[in-house]
This record gives structure tokens, sequence and C-alpha cells, in this order.
């Protein structure tokens, strides 16, 4: 399941649209999943999770700057996210559905606050790409 060329502009443009925002975004789907979820917040107990703390928004520049990875290496993705998900797999041992619900935090996130770009179409490439992430990020698990 690849991403056709059409739906890799998709994402591209929206990422581009989204400039310096990505990691603002992911900070706020992570405090959505954090919320949502309360079960991912296992691996950050001892971190400060109210809104807009500093942990989080530093993590979610750091998962907004992998993303971006992924964003520009649509063609290669397992290879361009394979130390990720070494370091998530073996040191971390994040549970691999955390990731899942990280991406779905993501789309609603985005969906907030693009929603003219937010058509099926795109949110059907998001979609498809956050898959994609997520299982070059798993991918260590077997």
């Amino acid at each position: 399941m690849a991403l056709s060329a059409a739906e890799g502009e998709m994402v591209r443009a929206l990422w581009k649209k989204l400039g310096d925002n990505v990691g603002v975004c992911v900070a706020e789907a992570l405090e959505r999943t954090f919320l949502a979820f309360p079960s991912t917040r296992t691996y950050f107990a001892h971190w400060d999770l109210s809104r807009g703390s500093a942990r989080i928004q530093a993590h979610g520049r750091k998962v907004g700057a992998a993303l971006t990875l992924a964003v520009n290496a649509l063609d290669a993705l397992p290879g361009s996210l394979s130390a990720l998900s070494d370091l998530h797999a073996r040191a971390l041992r994040v549970d691999p559905a955390h990731f899942q619900l990280l991406g779905h935090c993501l789309l609603v996130t985005l969906a907030r606050h693009y929603p003219g770009d937010f058509s099926p179409a795109m949110q059907a490439s998001l979609d498809k790409f956050l898959r994609l992430v997520t299982a070059a990020l798993v991918s260590e698990y077997r």
C-alpha cells in the first residue's frame, strides 16, 4: 500500500501549508491523545501533561520533524524512519497501538485547524500516509 502520486502531492501540499506550525499541531495532537486515551500517558507519567506544557511542545517539535522527514521521503519511509523505529521498539518500548491513536488525533487536529483544506480526499490521503508511517515505526517490533 503506497501513496499514489496524487495522494503524495496532497500530503506535501498540506505539509507545506503547515510550515512552522507542524510542531504546534503535533503537540496539540499529543495533548489530545493523552486526554482522550489515558493509557498513552504511561510513558510520560513523569512529565507535566498540562495543556501547553514545555515538554509536550518540545516532543511535538520532535515528532513533527520526524513526520516532515517522512513527508520528504514518501518513497522510502521504512528506511528513513528505521532509526526511530528501533528507538521506539527497543529502547522506549512504546506500545505500537499508541502510534495509531496519535495518528487519529493528528487527523482531528488538522481537520480542526485546516477545515477548508480537509476534503474527503485529503482525509483519505493523510490517513493513508499516517498508516504508512505507523507501519514503518512498528517494523522493528516484529
